[in-house]
């Protein structure tokens, strides 16, 4: 069998509410995402880090 060439992580709010998203990701990738998206306990668009899942 193959092996997987996508992985799941974490994309947590830096506002600190602990809202997060998950996100699918290529298995080659080398430097860690950031994206500006909607924190909806924030209310406000902020930007979200990748964090490793648990």
């Amino acid at each position: 069998m193959a092996k997987k060439k996508k992985s799941l992580v974490r994309l947590v709010s830096t506002a600190g509410t602990g809202y997060f998203y998950v996100a699918h990701v290529s298995g080659k990738k080398s430097e860690k995402m950031a994206f500006n998206k909607y924190d909806p306990r924030a209310r406000r668009h902020v930007e979200f880090k990748e964090a490793k899942m648990k």
